[in-house]
């Protein structure tokens, strides 16, 4: 279908003075924090791997630990007082994960799969193969074992649905528990949990089939939901009007996980975990075309405010900028960033918006209204 027209914005970008959030001041939820998700290098295990909760393979020990978690929010939150942190491996038929949490207090209640685990402490993982934020995994599970999958077809900002019957076929997992479930008489020390994900389940929502390709990035991060309680009767019980601590792995600035473009970035590598471990190191390609998606990330939640807002979208980029009356922004790109000026298109209430390369190697990137974005092929 052909647009009924194409505006290109007036502005260049360091006119426009970018920010690491030029819509801080909307009522419509967005992150509040720098736009600077983690980094991980997840490496190939030779070794088998027997899922029992503990990770005691040497490929386990010599797998790199990611950051200690911090608050959904990030630095606007204090430091969380249990400490949680994961480790990542893979080999030709799963993608492993195992979370090492600390807890003097383990309780659960839910038994059922596909119960909404998290109104019990739970441990979450999530996955965005492509990093588009649309189609995603997310596995959640508890201090019982209790497993909640489900797949999103796009976060609910956008009007995403959550299939909560769709299944990780041949997903194994396993607890190690170190104290008693539900026993307030003592302290406990924490819990740990190891995941195997099939490559024949990931790959549903992957740029292709089977394994990823040595260098290839995704999305992913982790959350564990943390419930104040009193010991009533001699049993755990929520604290009434008091709501979940959300730990995390990448913060999202604000308290939704479902914001995929603020998730980690995991970096599968087919070396062997070992002594020269190194962190992840982004290309400037990557960087420029990261730094290109956030852009049309800002410029996505201006003009989901505006339409919820006006009920319609500005017909252009310089009429967004006028109806957002941004201020005092400070640029945060370099004068040599590799991207033209953005370019608008709408289809009546649907709109793409571009940013066009012009540095070889770096590709065009767009954003459409329903958040997905996207860059052109290689």
């Amino acid at each position: 279908m052909k647009p009924i027209f194409i505006l290109t914005a007036i502005f260049s970008l360091n006119a426009l003075g970018f920010s690491p959030n030029i819509v801080k001041d909307f009522d419509w939820p967005v992150p509040k924090i720098e736009f600077a998700p983690k980094g991980y290098v997840c490496y190939k295990t030779s070794e088998p791997i027997i899922i029992d909760g503990k990770a005691d393979e040497e490929a386990w020990k010599n797998a790199p630990w990611t950051d200690f978690f911090i608050d959904i929010e990030g630095h606007l939150k204090p430091v969380p007082y249990h400490e949680t942190r994961v480790k990542m491996l893979w080999d030709d038929e799963y993608m492993y994960f195992f979370a090492d949490m600390e807890e003097p207090h383990l309780w659960a209640t839910l038994t059922e799969r596909d119960a909404v685990v998290y109104f019990d402490n739970d441990f979450e993982i999530f996955i965005d193969p492509t990093g588009d934020t649309h189609n995603y995994y997310e596995v959640e599970i508890n201090t019982f074992g209790t497993l909640w999958d489900l797949l999103l077809t796009k976060p609910y900002r956008d009007h995403g649905h959550a299939v909560d019957a769709w299944d990780i076929r041949d997903i194994k997992y396993a607890l190690d528990i170190r104290g008693t479930v539900n026993d307030p008489s003592d302290i406990d020390e924490g819990w740990s949990i190891e995941v195997a994900i099939p490559w024949s389940v990931l790959e549903e929502c992957a740029f292709h089939p089977g394994t990823p390709e040595d260098g290839e990035i995704w999305r992913v991060n982790f959350s564990r939901v943390q419930w104040e309680t009193d010991i009533i009767d001699g049993k755990y019980v929520k604290k009434p009007d008091t709501p979940e601590y959300n730990w995390v792995w990448s913060p999202q600035g604000l308290i939704a996980m479902h914001y995929p473009e603020m998730w980690g970035n995991v970096r599968f590598s087919t070396q062997e975990p070992g002594q020269d471990n190194k962190p992840l190191i982004l290309s400037e390609t990557e960087k420029s075309e990261l730094n290109a998606e956030w852009i049309l990330r800002q410029l996505y939640f201006g003009m989901k405010y505006t339409r919820e807002d006006t009920k319609e979208h500005p017909q252009s980029l310089k009429e967004l900028y006028s109806i957002l009356k941004v201020n005092n922004i400070t640029d945060i790109y370099p004068e040599d960033f590799p991207y033209l000026e953005p370019e608008m298109s709408l289809f009546g209430n649907y709109y793409i918006i571009k940013l066009k390369s012009n540095r070889d190697g770096v590709r065009s990137v767009f954003i459409r209204e329903d958040g997905r974005v996207w860059k052109e092929s290689n």
